[in-house]
C-alpha cells in the first residue's frame, strides 16, 4: 500500500514547487524523488500531515508530481 509523502527539492535556480511522491515508505520515496530529480537536492521528504492537495497526487507506487504554485511548507499535525 502506498502513502502519499512531499518533498522540497531545490535545484540551482531555486526552490522547485512542491513535489508528491506515492510510496511504501520515507527510504522509498526518497528514492524515487532522486530518479526523478538526479541534478537537484532532496532538502526533505516527510508525510504531509494536515495538508490536503486538490491536485492529481497520483495512486501508484512512483508516481512523483510537481505542484506549480505550491511552495513547501513544514508538515503540521494536531498531536
Amino acid at each position: 500500500m502506498t502513502k502519499l509523502f512531499i518533498a522540497r527539492v531545490r535545484n540551482a535556480g531555486g526552490e522547485r514547487p512542491l513535489v508528491t511522491v506515492r510510496a511504501a515508505a520515507e527510504g522509498e520515496a526518497r528514492l524515487f524523488v532522486e530518479a526523478a530529480y538526479p541534478e537537484d537536492e532532496i532538502v526533505e521528504i516527510t508525510e504531509p500531515g494536515e495538508w490536503v492537495s486538490d491536485s492529481d497526487t497520483g495512486t501508484k507506487n512512483g508516481d512523483v508530481r510537481e505542484h506549480p504554485g505550491t511552495a513547501w511548507q513544514a508538515p503540521t499535525s494536531r498531536a
